[in-house]
């Protein structure tokens, strides 16, 4: 958010001219809400997430999700300090920034790991492009990509949720800790061996992780998210309760997360795959809500983000479906994000300007009646 920076104050020169001011570089909207109360309503929306993500992981999750909130925070402003810049901790995208990344890895991941990413993200794919609001990727997304290429070993090691914080907390104080817990797979690297969605239903019910192994029972373990995966992508039913809340907050835009959401359905369902599985597992509708929303790395006009949304959706399931790695949404919303200047251009949203309207076309005034046959003069008559 930001306001007018420049407008031409001289007279029109043409009737164009009088709605179309000289403005400066983006960003041109002049609005009471700052940058700050969109963050502090995105973290709100991310705490049930959270909670719920330390509450089957245990202490490994709630460490990884403090270390990596500090160390963004800590990294931006020894950063802006170094570099003689005015300090931004208060706008809270540092801590945004670090929170998003934490949940979507994995909560085994080792703690220094965490921070060199936290660090990665906020320092070369923030900061160096000038700060918030001129990064063209979305930092958390770099961060991660950066980790998962880096350290792919520990960025793809999974571990089933145990029931009850208390049991993970006593396990990792006594040394036994979520690294030695019960090792296991995400549903969607299960469906990347080969296996079917009856594989992915049976192996939840030998897990313990569902009550049997039908079809709609396994969809209802996804749905409610207790089983292996990332610290914040598990539960679709608490990520769905955040999307609610962040519209009617007037947080996000619903184009992006709703169009990527269908085009992965339908691109899903022409491929092949279950669209409804596709759709709740792995990090899709966690990406479409809370990455493909980003204010600076998604189009400006309503169309630009239906596109984005479209692209990114196909990407995804393109990616999981002929990809080695399993899951697709961070390279999918990381390409789009990089599309996005073009759609901008493409699609520009014209500011300052307001056509014109059509006047209203004046009824027409009541003329004389036209003569008819019976009331016309003969031809005697005109004679006379």
């Amino acid at each position: 958010m930001g306001e007018i920076n420049t407008v031409n104050k001289a007279k029109p020169q043409g009737p164009a001219d009088q709605f179309l001011p000289l403005l400066a570089s983006s960003p041109h909207i002049a609005s009471p809400v700052n940058s700050a109360a969109l963050m502090k309503n995105m973290l709100i929306a991310l705490g049930p997430v959270s909670i719920y993500g330390i509450a089957i992981f245990g202490l490994p999750a709630l460490l990884n999700i403090a270390v990596s909130v500090l160390a963004a925070i800590i990294a931006e402003a020894l950063f802006r300090l170094l570099t003689k810049q005015q300090a931004r901790v208060g706008d809270f995208s540092a801590g945004v920034t670090g929170l998003l990344l934490a949940l979507i890895i994995p909560p085994s991941t080792p703690l220094w790991m965490t921070a060199l990413g936290a660090i990665f993200a906020v320092i070369v794919a923030k900061e160096f492009f000038g700060g918030l609001g001129a990064n063209v990727f979305n930092p958390a997304l770099i961060g991660r990509a950066f980790l998962l290429m880096s350290f792919p070993a520990d960025l793809t090691t999974w571990h089933q949720p145990q029931r009850g914080f208390v049991l993970r907390l006593t396990e990792s104080m006594t040394g036994a800790g979520l690294v030695d817990g019960i090792s296991g797979v995400t549903p969607l690297s299960l469906i990347k061996t080969g296996a079917g969605l009856e594989a992915v239903g049976k192996f939840f019910g030998a897990a313990g992780l569902s009550s049997s192994d039908s079809y709609w029972s396994t969809i209802k373990t996804l749905f409610v998210g207790f089983r292996a995966g990332c610290t914040g992508e598990t539960s679709i039913l608490l990520i769905l309760a955040a999307f609610i809340f962040l519209l009617v907050t007037k947080t996000i835009d619903w184009r992006a997360p709703v169009s990527m959401t269908a085009a992965a359905f339908l691109c899903s369902l022409v491929l092949g795959l279950d669209p409804l599985f596709s759709v709740l597992s792995g990090g899709l509708l966690f990406g479409a809500v809370f990455m493909a929303t980003d204010y600076v790395t998604s189009p400006l006009t309503a169309r630009g983000k239906i596109l984005f949304g479209i692209g990114a959706g196909i990407i995804s399931i393109l990616i999981r479906k002929w990809g080695t790695y399993p899951e697709g949404v961070s390279y999918s919303i990381l390409i789009m994000n990089g599309v996005t200047p073009f759609l901008n251009k493409l699609l520009p949203r014209k500011y300052g300007f307001r056509p014109k309207k059509k006047p209203a076309a004046a009824p027409k005034a009541p003329g004389p009646a036209a003569p008819t046959a019976a009331s016309a003069p003969s031809s005697a008559e005109a004679a006379k």
